[in-house]
């Protein structure tokens, strides 16, 4: 779990023209607005306040990069849906959003964050169904408001839902950080040696 103790944000993306030159392999975290992904990314990453938190969705309006050492990224990309901002804008997220995503034959994998309460949203499964065969890791955030009973279900329902893992989490109780961590980490192990391989 080396490479996620040592992020540093290096820069901001609000265009296309403004992304990072691909380079090292890349994690990219996605969710609907205000499902707790700032919490879900510092709890990851061992740190209180790197990704910026606010209670007002649509806060997070780019793309913003986190360098892992020199081997590898960290992306987090704006929310998705209900944000109360212009629509105007809204579509200039998507925009970039979907600039980032197609371009980057660096992207190690995506992990998608769903409120455990409310998941499998059409939001959420639009953005699945548009990663296509890309790596894919959900995780159930906010677990710790649903009882063991109500998260052994909602966690079964997703996963039969989904030819993806996934993970209940909860940024307070830290459920389900250190083996989303692990998995996270293979995946940029993995990603660094396709990079160096052939291409």
């Amino acid at each position: 779990m080396k490479l996620l103790s040592h992020a540093e944000f290096i820069a901001a993306a609000g265009r296309a023209a403004d992304l990072l030159p691909e380079g090292p392999a890349e994690i990219a975290f996605a969710g609907r607005s205000n499902v707790g992904k700032s919490s879900a990314i510092n709890a990851l990453l061992g740190r209180r306040r790197l990704a910026r938190i606010s209670k007002t969705p649509g806060r997070t309006q780019t793309i913003n990069f986190y360098a892992l050492g020199e081997q590898a990224r960290l992306v987090d990309l704006p929310g998705y849906g209900y944000a109360r901002v212009a629509r105007s804008l809204r579509s200039q997220w998507e925009t970039l959003v979907a600039a980032y995503l197609r371009s980057r034959s660096t992207l190690a994998g995506v992990v998608v964050i769903m409120d455990a309460r409310h998941p499998l949203t059409p939001l959420d499964l639009q953005l699945i169904e548009w990663l296509g065969d890309t790596r894919l890791l959900v995780l159930l955030s906010k677990a710790d408001k649903l009882s063991r009973t109500e998260q052994a279900a909602t966690l079964a329902r997703v996963s039969a839902a989904l030819g993806a893992p996934v993970r209940l989490f909860s940024s307070v109780t830290r459920q389900g950080v250190d083996e989303s961590r692990v998995l996270l980490e293979q995946w940029l192990e993995t990603g660094r040696a396709e990079i160096k391989g052939p291409r």
